[in-house]
């Protein structure tokens, strides 16, 4: 049974190096590989993967990308150059325990699960961090019908059949868990530690955490324009009642002059509801031309590795 670690780094000059030893210490280095992906990092983060290419020469694989692309893209550059018979998805904050790893494989193998995600009694993320998972978690549960008691966790491990079916997808905007669920439900869990941020803050900012809900809103559902179109009806239904309302209280009291307030209601309720669909609508060509335009899931720089 072989094992393959993707790590998505950025700005982890100061962790990568220990959490790469403690992975080989807890795991040891028969039929292990360690995929580093160095996600656009400012600081020194190039030259510590290098180094540790230099002291694992067999068991760590680096892909620098050309430039900053988000987790999920870093992700699937690394689940392409993994050759594992089970591959774990972790984050480079120390975070997820590196002792942790081996029960997800064990749960994953003696489970005969796809995919095994961890979950924690406690998350250490700042209060702002778990408000965002949760409303994600909630998008989740409504656009990809996911099972609501399954937590989405960065931590996981995944079989290579899974792993294979995640390839698939060459769009620009990838959301692993999104195409994790589009090919199996044999999905199992494991209770794990979770721990504090070893160093500086999390990288996932209310913007990214907008992007990754949008993302996963438009990108793996058309439950949305089924939900425009709701809309539509449920607005018409409204202006419907708003004219009959007019019509008899025109005929009841015919000296009461018609309100202007209810029109300018009216035109603003519907005008918000039309500009509402059209970039809704505006949202799916977008990523259409983008998508048949051609442009890059990710583009990897180099590759360092032993051959």
């Amino acid at each position: 049974m072989s094992r393959s670690i993707v790590i998505p780094a950025y700005n982890s000059e100061r962790t990568i190096g220990t959490l790469v030893d403690r992975l080989v210490a807890s795991l040891g280095a028969d039929t292990l590989q360690i995929v580093l992906v160095n996600d656009g990092s400012a600081d020194g983060t190039d030259h510590a993967c290098r180094a540790l290419v230099g002291c694992y020469p067999d068991i760590v694989t680096y892909v620098q990308l050309a430039r900053n692309f988000g987790e999920h893209n870093a992700v699937m550059a690394g689940l392409h150059h993994a050759r594992g018979d089970y591959v774990v998805i972790m984050d480079d904050d120390f975070q997820n325990p590196p002792e942790e790893v081996c029960r997800l494989i064990e749960q994953t193998e003696t489970g005969g699960y796809d995919v095994v995600y961890a979950h924690y009694a406690r998350k250490r993320h700042h209060w702002a961090r778990n408000l965002g998972s949760r409303l994600n978690d909630r998008v989740a549960n409504l656009m990809l019908d996911k099972p609501r008691d399954l937590y989405l966790s960065s931590f996981k491990c995944l079989t290579r059949f899974t792993v294979q079916e995640i390839l698939k997808y060459q769009g620009p905007y990838p959301y692993i868990d999104g195409l994790v669920l589009r090919c199996t439900r044999n999905i199992g869990t494991l209770a794990t530690a979770h721990a504090e941020r070893l160093e500086g803050r999390s990288n996932y900012t209310l913007r990214k955490l907008v992007g990754l809900g949008l993302n996963m809103f438009v990108n793996f559902s058309v439950a949305p324009l089924r939900l425009s179109a709701l809309l539509g009806v449920a607005a018409s239904g409204v202006g419907l009642i708003l004219g009959i309302e007019v019509v008899v209280e025109r005929l009841v009291r015919p000296d009461v002059p018609v309100g202007w307030a209810s029109v300018l209601v009216a035109i603003l309720v519907f005008a918000g509801v039309q500009l509402v669909m059209l970039g809704l609508i505006g949202e799916y060509l977008g990523r259409l031309f983008l998508t048949e335009n051609q442009t890059p899931q990710f583009v990897v720089r180099e590759v360092v590795e032993k051959l």
